[in-house]
């Protein structure tokens, strides 16, 4: 085991990606049928053919509990090894206690440490993952697990297309664990543009519908409000200049990177980047097409994908970019781990 006074002579890397996806799959047909749009109209502007939504009764702990128990099955463990477990979420089970709470109770692990951050959704790909990256360098939690988790469907107002077409629910989680130096994950970056506080959040706010009755979503009188050309702007403006500048200061060329874990924002957004970049699409992999934006689970699940497909090996540098409410924007360079690579006994 890795003790604290082995701070910083070890990496962090990420042992294992588990994920959860609701099995309902709803296609663009289906949201045709109650909001003004058209199937043809969503594949041609936002690049999405269906997206998954959990069921009734089915909250962020859930999908996230699977999540959990799938990455530590694949990493082999029984989760009553690991060592702390973070949830990024703005979807809370509930305003208090905390979601993280909620997904140690249903993996049977009471009294093992647990937290929430919530870095405005989509951004926790990055955020939480480098909150959990911390607590391991630590030496005194050396495993991990960070559950990115949301059920942004229950947020919705219905007859709102702009947020209608585009999310989905899921959840991902990272395990990690420590790794021999130079390994795992490298250079991280944050930041914040709180100017555009508005342009994508979540507010109380009493609203009707053409009948005069009182809408509701899943949190009562709480809506996800998205303000998508100023989005637009914001990821297509701002965010490829934030990723040369990361590269610059971590000494990359970006040529050098093999895989771009990009949020699956929409399909447009994730090829706009990679334009600005001067980088092909050959170097990602997306499934904004199959599952929707599914917040901070999207930037994992395209990892996970992208280990079991061969495109990502141990060895190779993967760029994680995450962006979202805040808005708040993260990138972190990863050295792809390998078994071979990690410090704890299996």
């Amino acid at each position: 085991m890795v003790g604290a006074s082995s701070e910083r002579r070890y990496g962090v890397g990420i042992r294992a990606i588990g994920r959860c996806l609701p099995e309902r799959v709803v296609p663009n047909s289906e949201l045709v049928e109650r909001l003004p749009t058209s199937d043809a109209w969503i594949r041609e502007r936002i690049g999405i053919e269906s997206r998954r939504f959990a069921a009734s009764g089915e909250w962020s702990s859930d999908l996230g509990v699977r999540a959990l128990v799938d990455a530590c099955d694949r990493a082999g463990l029984d989760p009553n090894e690991l060592s702390m477990v973070i949830c990024g979420t703005y979807t809370p089970d509930h305003l208090l206690p905390f979601t993280a709470a909620a997904i140690t109770r249903k993996a049977g692990l009471p009294r093992t440490p647990a937290f929430d951050v919530n870095s405005g959704g989509c951004p926790g790909a990055v955020y939480a993952l480098d909150v959990g990256r911390r607590y391991v360098e630590s030496g005194e939690y050396p495993r991990v697990a960070v559950v990115l988790t949301d059920v942004s469907t229950r947020l919705f107002d219905p007859e709102d297309r702009t947020v209608g077409v585009i999310f989905g629910d899921g959840a991902a989680c990272y395990l990690l664990e420590p790794t021999r130096p130079g390994s795992g994950i490298g250079p991280v970056a944050l930041g914040t543009d709180s100017s555009r506080y508005f342009s994508v959040y979540a507010a109380r706010e009493a609203r009707t519908g053409a009948d005069g009755r009182p809408k509701v979503s899943g949190f009562g009188d709480n809506f996800t409000t998205m303000a998508g050309r100023e989005i637009r702007e914001f990821v297509l403006g701002s965010v490829p200049g934030f990723v040369r500048e990361f590269a610059a200061k971590a000494d990359l060329d970006l040529d050098d990177v093999d895989f771009f874990a990009l949020h699956q924002a929409n399909l447009r957004l994730v090829h706009g980047i990679l334009d600005a970049l001067e980088q092909p699409y050959a170097k990602t992999l997306t499934n904004v097409e199959r599952f929707g934006n599914t917040s901070g689970a999207s930037v994992p699940l395209v990892l996970r994908e992208a280990e079991d497909s061969g495109r990502l090996r141990p060895g190779q540098r993967a760029l994680l970019v995450a962006f979202g409410g805040g808005l708040s924007f993260g990138a972190a360079l990863v050295r792809w781990s390998g078994s071979d690579d990690f410090l704890m006994a299996r």
